[in-house]
């Protein structure tokens, strides 16, 4: 488990179901949030860990002037061809599981939040947390917020979706359930609620998988 002395939530969602919303949320309630997805974007920025070997294995072509990774090129190529998204993850995973353990030792906080857009899709992070929650909307407001956030088309949108784990199987992974098809006001009792119940467990049993509720 991360951090074993620590109580661990993983939270997930697809896209465009809010999960940066409710992690900013959490943190204002005092929770240690790690956000997978911004410790990729580190390891893909200018002079990140990354960007040696995906130059190396992609070529000049997939580094912006700034020598960040090329996400939009990459993303095309990715989707494309499945054993370049093998290869990339083949670089990126190790060093995300890295530099989130060591953020995780370093984590202030009564319990720990992992932000993890991919958790069900990996099959190797639920056994390493205390609870899975999962941030829940309807599809058709998955769409709406991402064509509207990307500037992306339906097609497109959905080709990202259609990648990711269902909502069926999210929800039947998850210990908890935020539902956000509302505005943020409505999301604050939710999360008021799940962060007193994980401030008990977290005192209770920091190091054990409770039971879901």
């Amino acid at each position: 488990m991360l951090a074993a002395d620590k109580f661990s939530v993983g939270l997930t969602g697809g896209i465009g179901s809010g999960k940066s919303t409710v992690a900013d949320l959490f943190a204002a309630c005092g929770a240690a949030v790690i956000d997978t997805d911004q410790i990729a974007h580190q390891l893909t920025a200018p002079g990140g860990a990354a960007i040696a070997a995906i130059q190396a294995q992609f070529g000049a072509d997939f580094l912006t002037v700034d020598g960040a990774m090329d996400r939009a090129k990459m993303r095309v190529r990715v989707f494309a061809d499945p054993t370049a998204k093998q290869q990339l993850e083949t670089i990126l995973h190790p060093l995300i599981r890295s530099e989130t353990e060591r953020a995780a030792l370093q984590a202030q906080g009564t319990y720990l939040l992992f932000a993890i857009p991919l958790l069900v899709e990996s099959g190797s992070w639920k056994q390493r947390l205390s609870r899975v929650l999962v941030v829940d909307c309807p599809e058709t407001l998955q769409l709406q917020r991402v064509m509207q956030r990307n500037q992306l088309s339906e097609p497109q949108v959905r080709a990202i979706m259609a990648t990711q784990a269902s909502r069926a199987e999210r929800l039947a992974a998850a210990d908890d359930i935020i539902v956000n098809d509302g505005d943020r006001a409505a999301l604050l009792p939710q999360i008021e609620r799940l962060h007193a119940l994980y401030l008990s467990l977290a005192k209770t049993a920091p190091t054990n998988r409770p039971q879901r509720l």
